[in-house]
């Protein structure tokens, strides 16, 4: 049998594909067209998804941003829900490259973090509280010196916070859950933001169950996509729904009208 390949790539092609699926399984899925491997056909598609996820981790939030300067309202935005994820994903952030874990299965996180910051301010600012940016910023910076560069946490302390992110990502969904539910609609929260946290998510599930030999990162990922299944689900029922202000604008500016109208008679 002939060890020539069906398929040879250019360089500039193949050694980025050997960097993320390794020398074997681009041997046997690229060159060889061999299919049949079905760990390097998990691997490869764990591989594929991983690098979408941290592609869509640096613009899923984009949308939801947009959204709060265009209206100029944070109004159906939760604080503590953003404080919460953000503070669970710093400490992530910290156990995956203190434990090397493959840039490919956590990425997004760093990237989303990046742009909460972001949100936390636009909160800040739209409440009148521009001290409170500061202190976001500040707050921010500490936490990840404190977990990473001043030797006060030990890695096996930090497993113990990993696993506390837990049951803070479990509340950090649960604020914001129950706001739309109080409110009757979503407010200003991005559907493409709480779409793509789910498929996110999702997808997560599956890379860590390829890659990463760790029940406290995929207990974190399983919980993460039942509170996101749920968000979606409320996305999807409010979908018609908008906020009393926008519902009683079209009706006060008619009862302006009919007054004028009235005066003119």
């Amino acid at each position: 049998m002939s060890n020539t390949p069906i398929i040879n790539l250019p360089n500039f092609l193949r050694t980025p594909a050997v960097g993320l699926i390794g020398e074997k399984c681009y041997t046997e899925l690229i060159e060889n067209l061999n299919f049949t491997n079905v760990p390097c056909l998990k691997y490869a598609i764990s591989k594929g998804l991983g690098l979408g996820i941290v592609v869509g981790g640096s613009i899923v939030k984009i949308p939801q941003i947009l959204k709060i300067v265009n209206s100029g309202s944070v109004e159906g935005i939760s604080l503590f829900s953003y404080s919460l994820e953000t503070l669970s994903y710093l400490v992530s952030i910290s156990y995956n490259l203190r434990n090397n874990n493959p840039f490919s299965t956590w990425g997004e996180t760093l990237l989303i973090t990046f742009q909460n910051f972001i949100i936390l301010s636009l909160i800040q600012v739209f409440n009148n509280n521009l001290l409170g940016t500061i202190w976001v910023v500040l707050g921010g910076s500490g936490i990840h010196y404190l977990l990473n560069g001043s030797g006060l946490v030990s890695l096996d302390l930090l497993t113990i916070l990993q696993g506390a992110t837990i049951p803070v990502t479990l509340f950090s969904r649960v604020p914001q859950i129950l706001t739309n539910y109080r409110n009757g609609h979503t407010g200003q929260l991005s559907a493409f933001t709480v779409f793509n946290y789910f498929f996110g998510t999702l997808a997560r599930v599956f890379t860590t169950l390829q890659e990463v030999d760790d029940k406290v990162i995929l207990i974190s990922f399983l919980l993460a996509l039942t509170m996101n299944s749920i968000l979606a689900a409320q996305m999807i029922y409010y979908w018609n729904v908008k906020p009393a202000k926008a519902q009683a604008s079209p009706k006060a500016s008619s009862e302006k009208k009919d007054k004028k109208s009235k005066k003119l008679q």
